[in-house]
């Protein structure tokens, strides 16, 4: 099974999960399961950047919170929205990084 890969599709379906609980939710619904989720999907990444230090070391962890106010609500799921798409894009790169590399040989 290629770790990169799944990561990849399992944060593609991360971020849908998070735009239909946020449509769904009127704002009244929990932050937590999804930077939860997160939190497990970038230590997996982490683990393919064995060095730590690069692009992958932009990352941290987000901060388990459920803030009751709508409006805060939003803004840490607009936070994971960022962030879940520019892990994306990265572990999307390593694999174009690897093709290139294996192509080349």
């Amino acid at each position: 099974m290629d770790t990169r890969l799944a990561i990849i599709g399992m944060l593609k379906h991360l971020l849908e999960d998070s735009v239909v609980l946020h449509q769904q939710g009127a704002g009244y619904y929990s932050c937590t399961p999804i930077i939860h989720r997160y939190n497990k999907l970038l230590a997996q990444a982490q683990r393919l950047f064995p060095a730590g230090d690069g692009l992958i070391g932009t990352f941290e962890p987000q901060r388990e919170t459920d803030p009751n106010d709508p409006a805060d609500k939003m803004k840490v799921m607009q936070a994971i929205r960022v962030e879940v798409g520019q892990l994306i894009s990265l572990l999307e790169s390593l694999g174009a990084e690897n093709t290139a590399g294996s192509s080349a040989a």
